[in-house]
């Protein structure tokens, strides 16, 4: 095949050499317009494949040394991500991701399973030609019934049948609802399973505040592991509906578990005013930059949340916290939860400390994939802070 050829000099060979997934635009040489699709780099003697996005910061997102992946690449790839997983499914979990992207070898593009259904997303027009031929190796190589791709209008059927509005899957042997379609990310985050199960082991006992939600996972997690009660809060109605409805079938009633809809900050500063605490406060916020120049924005917030939780956690009870915000690295976030605690007037005790599930891989040449930071504190408030 004769591909579009885009010359990076030699000065960046070392680009090429390093193994990094992405060529930002502005490293590309003066080129005539070019469609999104396959391009060969050139930079000294190294080369590389990969695909072209007219659009956005990423230019290319290199996918092999010499050659364009076919279907036998593919599911080359597909079987070496899946030989990492394997152990899911005997742990009891049906749900997680397949292709984790740059981490899988398969950049820009992700695929998840939820019992019988893959869902694949991909970001970019160039990336999303893969789509077909990834459902094709999905549908071949697993026990699925149907792969379909989630794109802004709702859900394109790639192979086999569609999924149905919703169904229910498991998580280390736990029961949830997953909705294709409209649910966050590709129906439920997956990333966050380990740290779920990291929780239940502390919670014996303890009474719980999981602010920002979603459907009630860490809270279902936390009352399996022996909590006393657990309080869901989301500012979706729809997803404290599913949280109630993931509790029943998890064998917990209105007395173990209530799910509130309101804004999860102002919930916590009303707690907060009122002297309310809980021996065991989660915070699991949406991300908050999508660009690097967000970033001090970012950690004010998380200094600013992380502050009032803290101040919400009885005495030497606990503090679950994450962040899901690439521009934030683990040590930025270690150094705002310690501003943290110093507004709070107290001491926060590092006990745990987490990134993705172990279906989200991230090479070692490219610390961008790094995206999830979870920490497991116990909180100490000093005399003068009451």
């Amino acid at each position: 095949m004769s591909l579009p050829t885009l010359d990076l000099g030699r000065r960046n060979e070392g680009l090429l050499r390093s193994g990094h997934p992405w060529i930002y635009r502005n490293r590309l040489p003066d080129h005539s317009p070019l469609e999104a699709g396959w391009v060969r780099l050139e930079a000294g003697r190294r080369y590389a494949i990969g695909i072209y996005e007219p659009a956005g910061e990423v230019a290319v997102r290199l996918f092999s040394r010499d050659r364009v992946p076919d279907r036998a690449w593919i599911t080359a790839r597909l079987s070496a991500a899946l030989d990492l997983r394997r152990h899911l499914e005997a742990a009891g979990s049906d749900s997680y991701r397949i292709l984790s992207g740059e981490g899988d070898g398969v950049p820009g593009l992700v695929a998840d399973r939820y019992g019988r259904f893959a869902v694949i997303r991909y970001y970019g027009d160039g990336v999303a030609r893969l789509a077909p031929d990834i459902a094709w190796a999905l549908g071949r190589t697993l026990p699925l019934q149907g792969v379909v791709a989630r794109e802004a209008g709702g859900l394109r059927l790639l192979w086999g049948a569609e999924p149905p509005p919703e169904l229910t899957v498991r998580e280390n042997g736990l029961p949830f609802l997953a909705n294709l379609a409209k649910g966050q990310k590709t129906g439920l985050y997956l990333d966050q399973r380990e740290n779920r199960l990291t929780l239940s082991r502390w919670a014996a006992g303890r009474r719980v505040l999981n602010l920002f939600s979603y459907t009630g996972a860490f809270a279902i997690y936390a009352l399996k592991g022996g909590a006393r009660h657990a309080i869901s809060v989301d500012s979706a109605a729809g997803a404290i509906h599913d949280a109630h409805r993931n509790a029943a079938a998890n064998g917990f009633d209105l007395d173990r578990h209530r799910g509130i809809t309101a804004d999860a900050y102002d919930y916590l500063k009303a707690q907060v005013e009122r002297g309310e605490t809980f021996d065991l406060v989660i915070l699991d916020p949406p991300s908050l930059a999508r660009r690097k120049t967000q970033r001090y924005k970012a950690l004010k917030a998380y200094r600013r949340l992380n502050a009032l939780a803290m101040r919400c956690v009885a005495q030497g009870g606990m503090l679950a916290t994450s962040s899901c915000t690439a521009q934030v690295s683990p040590t930025d976030f270690r150094a705002a939860l310690a501003e943290a605690a110093r507004s709070a007037g107290a001491t926060a005790q590092l006990l745990h400390e987490a990134g993705h599930a172990c279906d989200h891989p991230v090479p070692l040449h490219f610390p961008e994939g790094r995206y999830l930071k979870f920490v497991l504190a116990r909180v100490l408030h000093s005399r003068a802070a009451g």
